[in-house]
C-alpha cells in the first residue's frame, strides 16, 4: 500500500468529515450547545496552523495542525460525552483509509484525543496548537439560543463576547488571549469562573510550546 502526503484542502472537502461534522453540530443544537459547525472547524484549523507557524514549526507540522483542528470535533457526531475519544478513533478511520502516513496518522489522532478539558492536556506542539486554538474561539455568532433569559452560563460567556484575538508574541515569548466582553451580559470574572478549567488547560498548552500564557480581557490583566 502506497502511504499519501494528505492535505489540509483534501480533509476540508472530504464528504465523509463533512457528514460527521455536520450531524454533530445538528446534534449538538438539539441539545442546547453552541454551534460546532464547519465555521469554528475552520477557524480552529487556521488558529493552530498560524500558531506553529509562527513559532516556526516547518510547513508539514503546520498542515498536520490544521487538520486536527478541522476534525477535532467529529466525536460529537456520536456523543457529546468523551467526544474527543470517539473523534480520534473515528479521525484514525477515516486517515487509514486515505493512507496517510502512519506517524501522522499518530499526531493527529493525539492531537484529537488530547483536546477537551476534562480528560486531555497538550502532549506536544499539534496538540498544544490545536488546543489553544479551540479555547480561544469565543465569539457572539457561537450562540444559537436567541431567547437571553434561556441563556446557560456557555451562551452568556460567548454572547457576551464581542471581539477575543490570540497572538504569539514571540520577543516576549508569549501567547495572548485578547477579549472585549460586554460586561452586561457577563462580568469578566464570570468569564474567568466559567471557563477556569480551560485557561489553565491554554497555560499547560503554551508550556509544551515554550511560551507563557497570558489573558486580557477589557483590557484588564487576567492571567
Amino acid at each position: 500500500m502506497e502511504q499519501q502526503i494528505i492535505t489540509y484542502q483534501q480533509i476540508k472537502h472530504n464528504p465523509e468529515i463533512t457528514a460527521l461534522m455536520e450531524r454533530g453540530n445538528d446534534m449538538l443544537g438539539v441539545l442546547g450547545y453552541t454551534e460546532h459547525s464547519k465555521k469554528h472547524a475552520c477557524k480552529v484549523a487556521s488558529g493552530a496552523g498560524d500558531i506553529l507557524s509562527a513559532l516556526g514549526h516547518n510547513k508539514r507540522v503546520c498542515e498536520l495542525a490544521r487538520i486536527a483542528g478541522y476534525m477535532h470535533d467529529i466525536g460529537n457526531c456520536v456523543n457529546r460525552v468523551d467526544h474527543a475519544h470517539s473523534g480520534a478513533l473515528l479521525a484514525f478511520q477515516i486517515l487509514r483509509g486515505l493512507e496517510m502516513l502512519p506517524d501522522e496518522v499518530a499526531c493527529v489522532v493525539s492531537a484529537i484525543g488530547q483536546h477537551d478539558e476534562k480528560t486531555g492536556t497538550a502532549v506536544d506542539p499539534i496538540s498544544a496548537a490545536v488546543i489553544l486554538a479551540d479555547k480561544s474561539d469565543v465569539r457572539r455568532n457561537r450562540v444559537r439560543n436567541r431567547v437571553k433569559a434561556r441563556f446557560d452560563k456557555h451562551d452568556r460567556v460567548n454572547y457576551a463576547a464581542i471581539a477575543a484575538d490570540l497572538n504569539v508574541r514571540m520577543e516576549k515569548k508569549v501567547i495572548q488571549l485578547e477579549i472585549e466582553l460586554d460586561e452586561d451580559i457577563c462580568s469578566i470574572l464570570d468569564y474567568f469562573e466559567i471557563f477556569l478549567q480551560r485557561m489553565l488547560m491554554c497555560k499547560r498548552a503554551a508550556e509544551v510550546l515554550g511560551l507563557k500564557f497570558r489573558m486580557n480581557a477589557n483590557g484588564h490583566k487576567m492571567c
